[in-house]
């Protein structure tokens, strides 16, 4: 067994911030209108979604957490759904169909023109993923992708791909949550300046 004294955890952690840096220099306009776009998409009544495979799924779920329930502002519940969070839905599709469609099958359900979708694959290639912006797309609602370098085949479906510079999955992983945490700070700064007016700006 490697000695865990001999690893450069420094190293490591320096590794990490040169990827921040690259992925500010590459992405935070993308990143910026990704946030506007949802923000509009929840003031005029609309729903975002989102989704993705393993590791992903867990992110996707986290964006929606935080955005159903608060990030730094205590404020309304927004419409925010993981297309991965119903078992039995994604085990039915699967069994029923194939899971390559756990995702699009439930955007051609509830998926209206105007919501938005978000989608995250560190390769950019899970066939379900792809589908589902295939999807949204037809649908009429704006698709986004974080996905690793080069965004692989999910990057054509998408209005917009976020595509971190690492081809590590583990990485790529970790600019996800930085990501999926800078939406949430935006979207909601966007639509609730201040406590008073937080019920002024969401459609009941």
């Amino acid at each position: 067994m490697k000695n865990i004294k001999d690893v450069d955890i420094k190293s490591l952690i320096r590794s990490r911030s040169r990827l921040i840096e690259s992925l500010s220099e590459t992405e935070a306009e993308s990143i910026r209108s990704i946030a506007d776009s949802m923000a509009t998409c929840l003031a005029s009544g609309g729903t975002v979604y989102t989704c993705g495979n393993g590791g992903s799924a867990s992110q996707a779920e986290h964006f929606s957490a935080e955005l159903v329930g608060r990030f730094y502002k205590d404020r309304r519940s927004l419409p925010v759904y993981s297309l991965s969070e119903n078992g039995a839905v994604l085990s039915s599709l699967a069994n029923d169909y194939s899971f390559d469609n756990v995702f699009s099958h439930q955007i051609n359900g509830v998926g209206s023109k105007g919501d938005c979708l978000l989608a995250l694959s560190t390769s950019g290639n899970s066939q379900n993923v792809v589908l589902a912006c295939k999807a949204a797309r037809e649908k009429g609602l704006h698709v986004f992708a974080l996905t690793g370098e080069g965004g692989g085949l999910v990057a054509p479906e998408c209005h917009l791909t976020v595509k971190i510079p690492d081809a590590d999955t583990a990485r790529i992983q970790e600019m996800h949550l930085l990501v999926i945490h800078l939406l949430c700070q935006l979207v909601e700064s966007a639509l609730f300046t201040n406590e008073k007016n937080a019920q002024e700006k969401i459609p009941t």
